[in-house]
C-alpha cells in the first residue's frame, strides 16, 4: 500500500490519476490539494494544513463524509505539503506520491523538489508525479536504483547541492561510470533509456531523477 499526496499545485486533467488509486492507499491532502480530489470524487483520509486555501464549495464536500482533519496556524515555518509528507512519512509505511507539486510560484515548485531531501524522509521511496513526469532522490543508501519506463523515455540525473559520484548506470544511452557529475553544469540533462528499466548507483551525494515518459499519463 502507497501513500498518496495531493498537493495545491496545478494537474492538467485528474482522469490520468485514476490507476494510482487501485488498489486503495492511504489519501492525504495538503489543504488546497483537497480541490483535485473533489475532481476525482474522492475524498481523502486526512486533510492537512492551515485550511486558509479551501473554497467553500470544497470545505461543503468535505462535510459530507467523516475525513480527519489536522490544522496548524497560518502563521507557520512549514509549508502544508511538508506538513502532510511529514505525517505521510511518521503515521504510514510504503512509498509515498505526490500529485500537484508543480504549477503557479517558481518557489513553491523548488521548494516542493528539496522537500524530497528532508531528513525526516531518509530512507523513504518519495516521488512527485505529474502527467508526464516523476521525479525522486537517489543516494548511496538505495544502491542500485531502478527506473522504469520504456527505451526512449528521458532521464535527467541532476546533482542535489553538492558534486555526486556514480558508480555505474545501466538502460541509458549516455553511461556513466565512475565519473562525477559536478553541481552547476547542465551534463545529466537528457539522457535516454535504451532499455525498459534503467538502473542508476550513487557512491556519493544525492541526485534529482527526472523520468519523463513519451506517453501520456502512467
Amino acid at each position: 500500500m502507497s501513500v498518496l499526496i495531493f498537493a495545491n499545485g496545478d494537474i492538467e486533467g485528474v482522469e490520468w490519476i485514476r490507476p494510482y488509486l487501485t488498489p486503495p492507499h492511504t489519501i492525504i491532502a495538503a489543504d488546497g490539494g483537497t480541490r483535485h480530489l473533489l475532481a476525482l470524487g474522492i475524498f481523502p483520509d486526512v486533510v492537512v494544513g492551515d485550511m486558509d486555501s479551501l473554497s467553500p464549495e470544497v470545505a461543503a464536500w468535505l462535510e459530507t463524509a467523516v475525513v480527519q482533519h489536522i490544522r496548524f496556524p497560518v502563521q507557520k515555518d512549514e509549508t502544508d505539503l511538508e506538513l502532510a509528507l511529514l505525517h505521510a512519512a511518521t503515521q504510514y509505511e510504503g512509498d509515498i506520491l505526490v500529485f500537484g507539486a508543480f504549477g503557479g510560484r517558481v518557489d513553491q515548485a523548488l521548494g516542493n523538489i528539496f522537500l524530497l531531501a528532508h531528513p525526516t524522509l531518509y530512507g523513504r521511496c518519495v516521488e512527485l508525479v505529474d502527467r508526464f513526469q516523476r521525479l525522486r532522490l537517489i543516494n548511496a543508501a538505495d544502491g542500485v536504483a531502478e527506473v522504469h519506463g520504456r527505451s526512449g523515455d528521458t532521464l535527467s540525473l541532476i546533482p542535489l547541492g553538492v558534486d555526486v559520484q556514480i558508480r555505474a548506470t545501466t538502460g541509458l544511452a549516455w553511461s556513466l561510470q565512475q565519473e562525477t557529475l559536478a553541481f552547476g553544469p547542465a551534463r545529466g540533462i537528457s539522457n535516454q533509456m535504451t532499455a525498459d528499466v534503467a538502473t542508476i548507483a550513487v557512491g556519493y551525494g544525492r541526485l534529482i531523477c527526472i523520468h519523463t515518459r513519451q506517453e501520456w499519463g502512467r
